[in-house]
């Protein structure tokens, strides 16, 4: 048995299968955990969600923002769904979409394993949390999500405020959760977030930090491994080991292994050129 950890597909199902079978996965035998934003972008997100799906009594998933967003999508009339794009299009018009959205809306925004040591979450925690408290924070949102509140939640999830504060309630206190675990990069000591900053680190403004490297952070009593963030790369670090290598902007797709001690990390080619200049829109 193995348990493997796969940064962000963003629809790339060719490179999915790739990297699969790379491992010799066996839904028999292995797990494999999916640090969200299964969707979007590749052009392929209906074949990927639909593979996600069928090994989903052996993986885990939490949701990411373009998760999220496809929820979202999934909840408007039919008239505004014809609007998005085609790659997310194909999903909501699929005759099995009810299946993969309702299966989706009821994945978790953080995972937990304290025998195996690990936390999965998309993006991002604020200095101040602990795994603990973020887990806690998680569910209440996964609570909205799987409940008769979904679509209040879906109306009122989009935006930059407010700030995380405990003494946030309803849709502000679920959208600053949200922001968190689904968009945090950058933030001050304080945990604004600067969701406007997506560059390496060092390219940030002043005062803003890596949200792994905040001084004054809380220490977080379990591993951390995220994805979100391919302009940083792989990074291992600070107790967080970061694995969205880019593989919907030609890069790769990252699999680590969370059941060894031995830093083992498998990789193969994201989405390729063509299919990467084929989804630019055209110049007039």
């Amino acid at each position: 048995m193995a348990v493997w950890a796969i940064g962000d597909l963003q629809g790339c199902y060719d490179a999915t299968a790739r990297l699969l079978e790379k491992l010799n996965f066996d839904p028999a035998r292995d797990r494999v955990w999916f640090c969200g934003d299964l969707v979007n972008r590749g052009g392929q997100s209906l074949e990927t969600l639909r593979l996600v799906y069928s090994l989903r009594e052996s993986c885990e998933v939490v949701l990411g923002n373009h998760d999220l967003s496809l929820l979202a999508i999934g909840a408007r009339t039919e008239a505004e769904q014809r609007k998005v794009n085609p790659d997310l299009a194909r999903v909501v018009q699929a005759e099995d979409r009810d299946t993969l959205l309702e299966w989706l809306r009821h994945r978790e925004l953080v995972h937990v394993d304290r025998e195996l040591g690990w936390m999965m979450l998309h993006a991002g925690l604020a200095p101040r949390w602990t795994c603990t408290l973020a887990e806690g924070y998680a569910r209440e949102v996964e609570a909205q999500l799987r409940g008769p509140n979904f679509g209040k939640l879906m109306r009122s999830m989009y935006g930059d405020k407010p700030n995380w504060s405990t003494g946030l309630n309803g849709p502000d206190r679920w959208r600053a959760i949200i922001n968190v675990l689904t968009r945090m990069r950058y933030c001050t000591p304080r945990g604004r977030i600067a969701v406007e900053e997506k560059g390496t680190p060092g390219t940030q403004l002043q005062g803003l930090y890596p949200w792994f490297d905040v001084p004054g952070r809380e220490m977080r009593e379990l591993k951390i491994v995220c994805g979100h963030w391919s302009t940083l790369g792989l990074m291992i670090g600070h107790g967080v080991h970061a694995i969205d290598t880019g593989a919907v902007w030609g890069g790769k797709l990252t699999a680590l292994q969370l059941d060894t001690d031995e830093l083992r990390l498998v990789q193969v080619p994201g989405r390729d050129a063509e299919a990467i200049a084929a989804s630019q829109p055209r110049r007039a």
